[in-house]
């Protein structure tokens, strides 16, 4: 049984999807990031860096010991969950090169320029053009990046359906809501629509759709959650 951290949002949904697609049993544990959930001492020693998904995987690949196997970071969940099952990564050598390359990616580009659009579409109070333009300017490079990666193929990676779609998926999902057309885009487009139609990825993203939303529930966990430093990690 896997233990999994989570809460409604593009970082959750890879992992939802993920865990939907290969068919595992999970045992969902909600981490309320408005509350400050995240920010518990228990996540804490699951999570590292107070950030969801997470998880907890009680009875972990056969390379591990039988110990409980915690882990942090969606890319390194969906790696080590695809390695554990066999299943959405190629088993040719440069294939998966090509898997890691788009997921590496995806965690250091697309779904930080994403996240930085989104905070100052959804929460940063006032108006801030510089940091709006600089980061919608970003996640509409991103975009482009994919439409020309998609213009001859119908997945990242050749027409396999890889973790590589499922990770950076989720990012492209929420384009329209942060005011984000995909006009411009008929690959992405086309891609975002077929990856949509299939019934795991709609139950991944359906799961906890009633959390969806909302802002930090207290000025303290405002504070806590956009205006963080080394002190916030230590307790202070």
């Amino acid at each position: 049984m896997i233990d999994f951290y989570y809460w409604p949002t593009p970082n959750g949904w890879k992992i939802s999807i993920l865990l939907e697609e290969l068919g595992l049993d999970y045992n969902l544990i909600p981490v309320d990031i408005n509350a400050g959930d995240q920010f518990e001492p228990a996540f804490l020693e699951i999570s590292p860096n107070n950030r969801m998904p997470a998880i907890v995987d009680h009875d972990p690949a056969p390379d591990y010991d039988d110990e409980p196997l915690p882990i942090f970071e969606s890319g390194a969940i969906a790696r080590y969950l695809a390695d554990k099952s066999g299943q959405l990564m190629p088993a040719d050598a440069r294939l998966r090169k090509e898997v890691d390359e788009w997921l590496f990616w995806q965690v250091g580009n697309l779904g930080p320029m994403g996240g930085q659009m989104s905070h100052f579409v959804n929460y940063a109070p006032g108006d801030h053009p510089y940091s709006y333009k600089r980061y919608t300017g970003e996640y509409h490079r991103c975009l482009g990046v994919l439409e020309r990666r998609l213009a001859d193929r119908d997945y990242l990676v050749g027409e396999t359906y890889t973790i590589a779609d499922i990770v950076n998926w989720p990012w492209v999902l929420i384009a329209k809501a942060m005011g984000q057309p995909l006009d411009d885009f008929p690959q992405v487009a086309a891609w975002r629509q077929r990856i949509k139609a299939r019934e795991a990825v709609q139950r991944g993203v359906d799961l906890g759709k009633q959390w969806r939303g909302g802002q930090p529930k207290t000025e303290a966990a405002r504070e806590r959650l956009f205006n963080q430093t080394a002190d916030t990690v230590r307790g202070r």
